[in-house]
């Protein structure tokens, strides 16, 4: 293999441009588009000048403000193919390598975790809030995501055909059937005195009484997270189902509250901002020179002097 087959194959590097000659030398005119731009004071050492393209350069000063460690000004400057005037281009304030930054921004329905909520805080849900629906409308077709419409039916058929193809279902009817659907086929069940002895315990934690549901805005029987039981306990205890809440996944007396209730702070939805208005009958002036903005005239061309017009 030749040397020029080897050199041809080697890929190339993409060359960085030198800074334009005449826009490296403008640092005076930098310094003051900064200081301009910032104050006198501000504006620190020249850093370095980097080359933005042909004819386009960026000069970078020290920033000397409080509070703004690493931040650099930078000012970029350019100019006419074949002129030699230096004209400005833009002034921005640009973090360094080492800057002080703020942390990234998060909103506080992402930074909130299950058991941050105390006794007194109130945490308010969306209005179209995807864990909840509405509950009795009158309607008869069921909302597309409620347990009762006809995917979410379909789909429990077929979880119910997977588990009685498993399991020896009792005849329809029969004795056996109507305890299994009570919850009776069991040896032994809940006396009295361990159904109350277990519902004192629930009520100490999560009751009426406890420092959470003093503050909370509204009791658990009326919230929408609160997921029912069945049996004499169902009538005075549920299960939370606020991911959010002090409580989740917990049985709760129907007299507790927390500041997770689905009705208490309702968040309203942002209103739609008007659409614009065009008024194409008028027309807006915008003076491109500071003699026309004062005198509310135009300068003639002849008076305008040539550098302005990018004449070299």
């Amino acid at each position: 293999m030749s040397a020029a087959t080897t050199r041809s194959r080697t890929p190339r590097t993409p060359r960085t441009p030198a800074p334009d000659r005449l826009c490296a030398e403008a640092v005076e005119l930098a310094r003051e588009a900064a200081e301009e731009a910032a104050h006198p004071g501000v504006v620190g050492e020249h850093v370095s000048v980097v080359a933005e393209g042909d004819r386009v350069v960026t000069h970078f000063f020290e920033c000397m403000e409080a509070g703004y460690r690493g931040w650099r000004w930078a000012v970029t400057v350019t100019r006419a193919s074949r002129a030699k005037n230096v004209t400005l281009d833009e002034t921005v304030l640009l973090p360094g390598d080492d800057a002080l930054l703020a942390p990234e921004w998060v909103p506080w329905s992402e930074r909130l975790r299950p058991g941050d909520m105390g006794p007194g805080d109130l945490l308010p849900t969306d209005a179209d809030d995807l864990r909840l629906e509405p509950g009795y409308t009158g309607e008869d077709a069921p909302p597309p995501n409620s347990v009762v419409s006809a995917e979410m039916a379909e789909l429990v058929e077929a979880e119910d055909a997977d588990v009685t193809d498993r399991v020896v279902a009792p005849v329809r009817g029969s004795i056996t059937a109507v305890a299994e659907e009570l919850g009776m086929r069991r040896a032994r069940v809940l006396s009295r005195y361990g159904l109350h002895t277990a519902a004192d315990r629930w009520d100490e934690s999560f009751g009426a009484k406890t420092p959470m549901a003093q503050a909370a805005p509204a009791s658990c029987v009326s919230c929408g997270f609160l997921v029912a039981i069945g049996g004499s306990l169902g009538q005075a205890f549920g299960v939370c189902a606020n991911e959010f809440g002090p409580a989740d996944g917990r049985l709760v007396s129907l007299s507790y509250g927390c500041g997770g209730h689905s009705e208490a702070a309702v968040m309203p939805k942002p209103p739609r901002p008007a659409e614009p208005v065009l008024d194409s009958m008028a027309i807006d002036e915008f003076p491109l020179r500071p003699a026309e903005a004062e005198t509310g005239g135009s300068v003639p061309v002849s008076e305008v002097p040539p550098e302005d017009l990018g004449h070299s």
